[in-house]
């Protein structure tokens, strides 16, 4: 997880991406921490936005919203 998000977050930069945004699930603790680690900082909880479908049904969810600002894009 950590090289896939590294290469992505490289990716922006490159590409002169100023902000990127991720969505996780607030339960996925470790996700969160890996975002945390890489730079983004946890800016809210979207209220059911994320449906997650199990097994034949179907469950609207809350979604942690975290976004990176590039330090070296301007």
């Amino acid at each position: 997880g950590r090289a896939l998000l590294t290469a992505v977050i490289d990716s922006s930069e490159r590409g002169g991406l100023w902000t990127i945004e991720a969505g996780v699930f607030p339960e996925y603790a470790a996700s969160i921490r890996l975002h945390e680690a890489l730079g983004f900082q946890m800016v809210g909880v979207r209220e059911r936005v994320g449906r997650h479908d199990f097994k034949g049904t179907s469950t609207w969810r809350d979604v942690a919203l975290l976004e990176r600002r590039s330090p070296s894009v301007v």
